[in-house]
C-alpha cells in the first residue's frame, strides 16, 4: 500500500470511528467532512462507506485502499494533507479513540505485542496482572507529517 492510501484509510477509520457519534468535537467532525468531500469531488467510485460502517475491519480497510490506488489517489498531496488534518484532529479532540492495540484488566502469566501500526496511541494496558515476561516491540504509533507524495510514485 503507498504512503499516502495508507494514511487516507486510517484517517477514513479513525474519523469514523471518532467523528460519528453524537459526542465528537466539530473539529473531528469538519476535518473528516473535509477528506470525504476531497474523494467524492476527485475518486468517484470511491465509497468509504463500508469503512465507515466497519472501522475496524481489515478487510473493509484493504478494500478503501486497493479502491483509491485503482482511482489514483496514490501521491495526492492535498488528499494526503486532509487525511493527516482528520488524524490530528481525532488525536487532539478524541485522544481514546484511536488505539492499536488496548488490553484492560488483563490477568495472564505473559504478554507479548509485536508491530503495531496505529494511527493514535500504539498500546495502551491499564490494570491487570502479568506476571512473567512483557515484550511490546515495533511499534508505530501517530501521524507527524504527511507521507511525501512523491515516495508513493514508482
Amino acid at each position: 500500500m503507498d504512503p499516502v492510501t495508507a494514511v487516507v484509510v486510517s484517517a477514513i477509520a479513525a474519523g469514523a470511528a471518532a467523528g460519528l457519534g453524537d459526542t465528537a468535537s466539530q473539529a473531528v467532525k469538519d476535518a473528516y467532512s473535509g477528506l470525504k468531500r476531497l474523494i467524492s469531488g476527485r475518486y468517484q467510485g470511491v465509497d468509504v462507506a463500508v469503512v465507515e460502517r466497519k472501522p475496524d475491519s481489515q478487510a473493509k480497510r484493504e478494500s478503501l485502499a486497493e479502491d483509491l490506488e485503482d482511482a489514483g489517489a496514490a501521491g495526492d498531496a492535498e488528499l494526503a494533507h486532509a487525511a493527516v488534518a482528520v488524524l490530528e484532529a481525532v488525536r487532539q479532540h478524541a485522544p481514546g479513540a484511536v488505539v492499536g492495540v488496548e488490553v484492560t484488566n488483563l490477568v495472564a502469566a505473559a504478554l507479548e505485542v509485536v508491530d503495531v501500526k496505529s494511527a493514535g496511541d500504539g498500546v495502551r494496558v491499564a490494570g491487570g496482572t502479568i506476571a512473567g515476561a512483557v515484550r511490546i516491540h515495533g511499534v508505530e504509533a501517530g501521524f507527524q507529517a504527511p507521507p511525501d507524495p512523491s515516495s508513493a510514485r514508482p
